[in-house]
């Protein structure tokens, strides 16, 4: 004679868990969302799959590509043709400065892009750890501005202000590298900021 099957024992969220605190990779998603973004390419890695790994519970579309560069590249002739913000996804490291022609590219041709790349964990930072890259540094000379986030709580102010240096005055590109723990560790997702107007290109003054 079978045994009975095991209770099933539901885990209830506790009622002290604050309801608007997210994960630092859920917040990089919502973000992308309250921005109306609709499609990003990107090519996964260790230092950003705690992102990827919050990926798919979000109405995003994401383009697989072969290389870190087609990422770039197709941010930018997305950009070209929707007159929306392209966003390319990449990992620390060699993922990162796959990056850095398209880059380059969207800088010289005002193109209004957001990078978002993966780092290695906070502690680890400085210390030459594995595909540990400082990619902000590298891409000083060809961003518009560019973040190194540590925090959970610095995911959002840092991204939403990226989309609004891209597209504002002259477009052009803007890197946000993220911390492997700033992904995985908790924060408030407040409101969004009030929404500004923004133009795709500078109006001249009539003569």
């Amino acid at each position: 004679m079978s045994s009975p099957p095991a209770a099933v024992v539901q885990q209830r969220p506790s009622p002290h868990a604050d309801p608007a605190q997210r994960t630092g990779a859920q917040i990089v998603w919502e973000v992308l969302a309250r921005e109306g973004v609709d499609v990003v390419f990107g090519y996964p890695g260790g230092a950003i799959m705690p992102a990827y790994d919050a990926m798919p519970a979000y109405p995003i579309r994401h383009v697989l590509v072969r290389h870190e560069q087609g990422a770039a590249h197709m941010a930018d002739g997305y950009a070209r043709a929707s007159g929306k913000v392209g966003v390319a996804i990449a990992t620390s490291g060699p993922g990162a400065t796959n990056l850095v022609t398209g880059i380059a590219t969207a800088m010289m041709d005002s193109s209004p892009i957001v990078c978002i790349t993966g780092q290695v964990p906070s502690s680890a930072l400085g210390s030459d750890a594995f595909q540990e890259t400082d990619i902000t540094g590298i891409t000083l000379p060809i961003t518009k501005h560019n973040y190194l986030v540590t925090r959970a709580e610095d995911v959002a102010p840092a991204l939403h202000e990226a989309f609004f240096i891209a597209r504002s005055g002259r477009p052009g590109p803007v890197l946000v590298d993220i911390t492997k723990d700033a992904q995985q560790g908790l924060a408030r997702l407040e409101a969004p900021p009030p929404s500004r107007a923004l133009r795709r290109r500078p109006i001249p003054t009539p003569t």
